[in-house]
């Protein structure tokens, strides 16, 4: 691939990627190099970050995916236990004795629908495999990326700019599989209530603990992902650039 010196600046880096592709990504000199006490430091704005990750996880595909299939999964299974929860709550203010009755033989506490030990335990269980998988699955992604990491490193970049790389990819997977997980499980809880009670429960749920379930579910799925990344994102902003670039890629 050549470079026309003339339309890109001398900061332009390849990366290579799994097999023969590369990634080109390059930025301003003058605007993205700047002059501290210590020496010279190359920074990338936080857009450029951004992209750079947005990048990273379209190359590494079916990678992204897994990961992103495990929160789904654990989110999706952690909203629609909320969501049964708050469909529970209308029913017995509703005070409607026949769907009552299928509430308690279902196995819910009438005097506390919420309060369910072995409901917590099950969703505990799954937000923790859901952190294993994520964690294991960065840890694989980063020993993929040690050239990568080991030439950015070479080129001058510092250890919290992959630090900050690796946080932003987990953030944008995050997000977007918090999400899916979230409307999967709202949408399902709801669906089988309305086959178990009937369509008025529609009518006799509280819609705003319904948002706030698939709030705190988002967010919970983006704080999962931040955390199981942490620790890989670590291993890789202390990697030494040598030892790096001696890994076969």
């Amino acid at each position: 691939m050549g470079i026309n010196p003339r339309r890109q600046t001398p900061w332009s880096v390849l990366l290579p990627r799994k097999g023969h592709s590369m990634v080109l990504f390059s930025w301003n000199r003058r605007q993205e190099r700047r002059v501290s006490r210590s020496g010279r430091q190359v920074t990338l704005p936080f857009f450029k970050s951004v992209e750079i990750a947005v990048k990273s996880i379209r190359a590494r595909f079916f990678r992204s995916f897994i990961t992103l299939l495990s929160l789904v999964l654990a989110i999706s299974f952690y909203s629609y236990v909320k969501t049964n929860v708050v469909v529970a709550q209308g029913i017995i203010l509703s005070q409607d004795s026949l769907a009552v009755e299928k509430l308690v033989q279902q196995g819910y506490d009438v005097d506390d629908p919420g309060n369910n030990p072995k409901q917590r335990w099950i969703l505990s269980l799954s937000l923790l495999v859901c952190v294993v998988g994520i964690v294991n699955t960065q840890l694989m992604a980063v020993t993929e990326r040690f050239r990568e990491i080991g030439t950015m490193k070479c080129l001058g970049a510092l250890d919290r700019f992959i630090l900050r790389l690796f946080l932003i990819e987990a953030t944008i997977q995050g997000f977007i599989g918090a999400g899916a997980g979230a409307f999967l499980g709202i949408s399902v809880a709801l669906l089988t209530s309305a086959l178990t009670f009937g369509t008025h429960v529609f009518v006799i749920i509280s819609w705003s603990d319904v948002v706030f379930t698939l709030g705190s579910a988002m967010g919970l799925g983006s704080l999962l992902s931040i955390l199981g990344v942490l620790y890989p994102a670590l291993v890789a902003a202390r990697m030494q650039p040598v030892e790096a670039m001696r890994t076969r890629a």
